[in-house]
């Protein structure tokens, strides 16, 4: 039988448990481009400070998900890209498709009308997982980054609203 997940927003006294598996997917070498995770200040003020999600089994957080702009500019205001981390004691329980299907749900009723994704091309999972809830892959960045002296290729993926598109409520 799996365990409930429960679905949250999250806040800075969660931020001990969110960094350590933000820590965590650095680690992989498959996650992120980032070597080190900041401080809350640091995450806070580059992120959507709406629809930001924990996954808490057994009041312990075992998953996250949050959005960032990709541009300062107005026109892009509703366009934001989105991160999601799950630790590795609770993959496969399916805590990352009830996170990113919320993260979805919540994005839309604040507004934003395109969810963008670059995840590294060997993480076929997180690709796998994303385009299961409607992203589409749009291409590829050949070797755009290189980590540890390894240069990586990122898959981009995009999920465009079906609601109307209307004012971000941020």
């Amino acid at each position: 039988m799996n365990p409930e997940i429960v679905i949250h927003p999250f806040n800075q006294s969660d931020w001990s448990d969110i960094s350590r598996i933000y820590k965590e997917g650095i680690a992989t070498g498959m996650a992120t481009f980032e070597t080190q995770v900041p401080d809350w200040n640091q995450w806070d003020q580059s992120h959507i400070k709406s629809c930001r999600l924990k996954a808490v089994i057994n009041n312990q957080i075992v998953g996250w998900a949050a959005l960032a702009p990709t541009s300062k500019r107005d026109v892009y205001k509703g366009v934001v890209e989105v991160s999601i981390y799950i630790t590795s004691k609770s993959r496969n329980l399916g805590i990352g498709k009830l996170l990113l299907a919320k993260l979805i749900e919540e994005s839309e009723q604040k507004g934003f009308w395109t969810l963008q994704a670059g995840i590294f091309s060997n993480n076929t999972a997180s690709i796998k997982l994303h385009t299961s809830l409607g992203f589409r892959i749009i291409g590829y960045r050949e070797k755009i980054g290189k980590l540890k002296d390894i240069w990586y290729d990122n898959t981009i993926l995009e999920r465009r609203s079906k609601l109307p598109q209307g004012q971000v409520s941020e």
